[in-house]
């Protein structure tokens, strides 16, 4: 188990718990730096609808989980509660920020910012906290806080699922379910019996959100991140329902995990469909940077450049690959061995979230302590593995680096592979105590966007990540991606330096010479505040291995 907590930290630290292609490309020169130009966005449109292309939005996005109180019914609860009413197993999420309690104040918040979207999830614990008993009381909540966006021009985009279950999913517990599925429990994605109980229950649960809000709501995401996931809950049991079957269970309960939920993404887009036929539905893809590694530095062995396609592959393209082409991969070899046409034509829009560079490298037939079991590769974050771009961009709140640069390689390489399919990104952010720095990641991560669309890529907008600090999973609540920064003794928040400056591209939908000039451009960031950026101080259990192949 020491083993395999070792490989979760390794990737989850790497992108998997919050937030590909090459590098940054197309450098400014001090010249052009001169005489710059206004880059103005245009307003927002539809997520899919063919009128919408061309149109931008400017949203922010948080989830239920990480920052709502009065949330006990959920595994994460379950799972990071001290013992003995829980299990303690990682930070406890207690009340959150109380972001349930103060929901109409952050509406505030976010009419401030004058953002035009906000992407928020449903917590299906708190409707549904037991089988088959929804909740009016947090039913009517909801659909308040859906009116109050609705009544200040804010654009709601619902997600029914980021991360969290109810208890009666997958009972933590007890993951080995040793009783069978109940109504207590239905045993979770990998069991026989009760995997396709999941899906029906998670698709029965759409449709009660969708028929009590699809009149309001014309914007949805099924899962956010579902390989990040598949990966802390049923690969390496690092996080609820805590199962490690990736080296030990591959093709009996990890594969049939990820089938299930598949099928619960289709099962829950034609329920929302059911209810409203010209809904946006999509979902959202952890992605990465990835960086062929040996020795230190850059590689272009054959074998690293053919690991960082299975981890690719892995980690980002199956699953989407699947719902595109309607077949999937159940080996990972990239070669798809089974036909599901009903997948097929069930995502209406992707949204793209990148928040690391990642080294990889070929473990060769002497595979180490922390290599990926049955893909083979080796992961890392930071130095000495892997050559950081500039040292400013690593982040130590998490133990990677991340490119504010990064998206436009990204963008592009998604918009050719998948052409047809509108892109948005869906989250971007950077975990760090300065407002400043926070504010140079934003203006930078949309310059890129902006050349990307330039370039033809169709992208309908960005959400920051995010709103406020919050619970960020294993991390607890140590890394700060918050435009607010929360006070955890009195819950207030506090704006940073990057809220005046969000809020202002917002509110003139321009990036404006003057505020290129402060916060965009190139080069590095502003340094993170205590340190130079260089050190990580993430949280134990969450920081990378530094691995990477010397022969």
């Amino acid at each position: 188990m020491k083993r395999l907590l070792k490989i979760a930290g390794a990737v989850l630290a790497l992108g998997l718990l919050i937030p590909t292609a090459g590098a940054a490309v197309g450098e400014e020169t001090s010249s052009t730096q001169a005489s710059l130009r206004t880059e103005s966005f245009p307003r927002i449109g539809s997520l899919s609808d063919p009128s919408g292309k061309g149109s931008f939005r400017f949203g922010v996005a948080s989830s239920a989980t990480q920052i709502e109180d009065q949330n006990t019914h959920t595994d994460w609860y379950k799972w990071t509660q001290p013992a003995p009413d829980g299990m303690g197993k990682s930070p406890f999420v207690g009340e959150g920020v109380q972001g349930y309690s103060k929901a109409m104040q952050d509406i505030g918040l976010l009419q401030n910012l004058h953002v035009d979207s906000y992407r928020f999830n449903i917590e299906w614990a708190r409707v549904e906290p037991s089988r088959g008993h929804f909740d009016e009381k947090a039913l009517d909540h909801y659909s308040k806080e859906i009116d109050a966006l609705l009544a200040r021009g804010i654009r709601p985009v619902l997600v029914l699922h980021h991360f969290a279950n109810p208890v009666w999913v997958d009972n933590p517990e007890d993951p080995t379910c040793k009783n069978g599925p109940s109504d207590t429990n239905l045993c979770g994605l990998d069991n026989p019996v009760g995997g396709p109980l999941v899906v029906k229950e998670m698709a029965k649960y759409a449709d009660v959100i969708a028929e009590r809000f699809g009149n309001r709501v014309h914007e949805w995401a099924t899962l956010n991140e579902p390989m990040v996931y598949m990966l802390f809950s049923h690969a390496f049991g690092a996080g609820p329902p805590g199962k490690a079957d990736l080296p030990t269970n591959f093709s009996t309960k990890f594969v049939p995990a990820i089938r299930n939920y598949i099928n619960a993404h289709v099962a829950m887009y034609h329920a929302i469909k059911k209810h409203d036929p010209h809904a946006s539905v999509g979902l959202t893809l952890s992605v990465k940077q990835y960086v062929p590694v040996r020795d230190g530095k850059i590689s272009s062995d054959p074998r690293d450049l053919a690991a960082v396609d299975r981890f690719r592959r892995f980690f980002e393209l199956n699953f989407i690959d699947s719902l595109w082409k309607g077949s999937f991969d159940s080996d990972f070899d990239g070669v798809p061995d089974e036909s599901h046409p009903e997948w097929k034509n069930t995502v209406d829009w992707l949204g793209i979230q990148l928040y690391d560079r990642t080294g990889v490298s070929d473990p060769g037939t002497t595979p180490g302590p922390s290599t990926l079991p049955v893909i083979n590769v080796d992961v890392c974050g930071a130095s000495p593995c892997l050559p950081l771009l500039d040292k400013s961009y690593f982040v130590p709140a998490m133990g990677y680096e991340s490119d504010p640069d990064g998206l436009y390689s990204v963008l592009k390489d998604y918009g050719a592979r998948f052409r047809g399919l509108p892109l948005v990104v869906s989250e971007s952010g950077i975990a760090t105590d300065s407002g400043k720095r926070r504010a140079e990641f934003i203006v930078r991560a949309l310059q890129q966007i902006f050349r990307a669309r330039a370039d033809g890529v169709d992208v309908r907008g960005y959400y920051h990540w995010s709103l406020m600090d919050n619970f960020e999973w294993l991390q607890g609540y140590k890394a700060h991606f918050g435009l607010y920064k929360v006070d955890r003794s009195t819950m207030e928040r506090i704006p940073t330096e990057a809220v005046t400056v969000y809020s202002e591209i917002a509110r003139s939908r321009q990036l404006t010479p003057a505020i290129r000039r402060q916060y965009g451009e190139i080069g590095p960031l502003s340094p993170e505040p205590g340190g130079d950026g260089t050190s990580s101080t993430a949280t134990p259990g969450a920081i990378p291995a530094v691995v990477g192949r010397k022969d």
